[in-house]
């Protein structure tokens, strides 16, 4: 733990004259959190972690010279977007500075199949500037509305578009980023190909990003549908074979009947006798989609443009799925909690039954149908009922020694405990030329050890 008293806040202050710092202890509070509340095992750990000092620069000249202070003085960094992820990745273990990069937001260039952009931007801006020139994003969270482009590359592994173009760290998603150094005398690090991946999903912990280049498709003015059926097996069957067969579509997301009683909006198109697959489907599919949905005993229940939904005052498709399906949940009911499941390839929707049935009322399921290095990846996100810590780590143990998933631990704060489940060498190794002292969101990886650090 870095000892607070060992680092001088004023004279950092000094050395950053002229750009804009909050000290204000609700504003640093506010500035501290995320939504790890979602984790009930998370907020007893991270309640009360707060930084120092929350500083806003507005320009990448201005984010040098924060990095230059804050290394001169071993102060530790906290770098912050819009504040969206779930695990406490934002959050100061150890105090000290909340860097907040939202004012990074210029779109620097939209060009056929990409754009460059800073870091801060928020991913609906962006995503709205595409479209106006006829494309949009190949994937973004279902927080899309305020969740920044580097906070996703930073914390962030898919979402919706995940079903078309893959897991963010695939091929082609993200061409380049580019990264300072927290040093006395920061340097400008540019990241291409596989490279990137020394910054992706790093929580912040080795480089400051400032820019990056992602991807872009030809624009689709998706159609927001559910189709209901009469059981949660034959909502899996109809998704995986709407995915297998081609059918064109954004988003796929199979949720079970019983989460209509946090869906209210919706009425008698989600009712709770039915389950449904919300999803967004290219105007030219929608007849195949209407069939498909028939031959499996279904029937759409709505379809809608975004503007169409928004004037029925109903949430679009993509915040029925992914992590917005728990966030729907807590908002009616805290004793709620989540889990992350990755299932075997290829993907059996009787396994997912057998789970239903042993865990009850437990256990309410939700799945999403992606892509994981070409191939089709099914992923779930079931709301848990939580009976305390040894509860959840025994559910935990069940899927992966009963079922053969694979658990992306939403309950912990570091790396490798909540997903990667080893130490990623090469972004250590970047981290040692970003981060030399150390300071960069400490506590979030454990391939980090205090004998790494420079000490001059």
């Amino acid at each position: 733990m870095t000892d607070r008293s060992a680092y001088e806040l004023e004279a950092f202050r000094g050395d950053i004259d002229g750009i804009r710092v909050y000290g204000d202890p609700k504003q640093v509070e506010l500035r501290s959190r995320d939504y790890y509340w979602y984790s009930p095992i998370l907020s007893e750990e991270l309640d009360g972690r707060v930084g120092d000092i929350v500083v806003i620069p507005q320009d990448q000249d201005e984010v040098r010279r924060v990095a230059a202070a804050a290394a001169k003085h071993r102060i530790p960094v906290t770098v912050r977007g819009g504040g969206t992820g779930n695990y406490g990745q934002c959050v100061p273990l150890e105090g000290g500075i909340i860097l907040d990069i939202t004012r990074l937001d210029r779109i620097i260039a939209i060009e056929p199949g990409k754009a460059r952009v800073e870091a801060g931007a928020r991913i609906a801006r962006l995503d709205d500037a595409a479209h106006a020139v006829g494309q949009e994003l190949l994937m973004y969270p279902s927080t899309r509305r305020i969740a920044t482009i580097g906070g996703f590359l930073s914390g962030g592994s898919g979402g919706v578009g995940s079903l078309r173009h893959g897991m963010l760290r695939d091929d082609g998603n993200v061409g380049y980023v580019k990264v300072m150094t927290l040093e006395p005398e920061p340097q400008i690090i540019e990241l291409h190909g596989p490279d990137i991946q020394k910054v992706q999903h790093a929580y912040g912990t080795n480089g400051i990003i400032l820019e990056l280049e992602v991807g872009l498709t030809r624009f689709t003015d998706w159609v927001h549908t559910a189709a209901l059926f009469d059981s949660y097996l034959t909502a899996l069957c109809f998704a995986l074979t709407a995915q297998e067969t081609g059918l064109d579509c954004y988003l796929l997301t199979p949720v079970e009947r019983r989460f209509a009683t946090f869906y209210q909006k919706f009425g008698e198109r989600f009712p709770a006798d039915r389950d449904a697959v919300f999803a967004m489907v290219a105007p030219a599919e929608m007849g195949r989609f209407e069939k498909l949905a028939k031959e499996f005993g279904g029937a759409v229940s709505f379809a809608m443009s975004k503007e169409e939904l928004h004037s029925a005052g109903l949430q679009p498709a993509y915040e029925c799925g992914w992590n917005h399906t728990t966030l729907q949940a807590l908002k009616v009911d805290k004793s709620w909690t989540y889990l992350q499941v990755a299932y075997p390839r290829p993907f059996d929707p009787e396994l997912v039954i057998r789970q239903m049935e042993r865990y009850g009322d437990d256990l309410y399921m939700h799945h999403e149908m992606a892509r994981l290095e070409g191939e089709i990846q099914i992923f779930a996100l079931p709301l848990v009922r939580y009976r305390g810590r040894d509860a959840m780590y025994e559910m935990i143990r069940e899927f992966q020694e009963l079922d053969g998933c694979d658990i992306y631990d939403p309950h912990a704060y570091t790396i490798e405990d909540g997903g990667m489940k080893e130490i990623d060498t090469a972004q250590i190794d970047f981290k040692k030329r970003a981060d030399p002292y150390g300071l960069m969101n400490p506590g979030k990886t454990r391939g980090w050890t205090p004998d790494m650090a420079v000490r001059a």
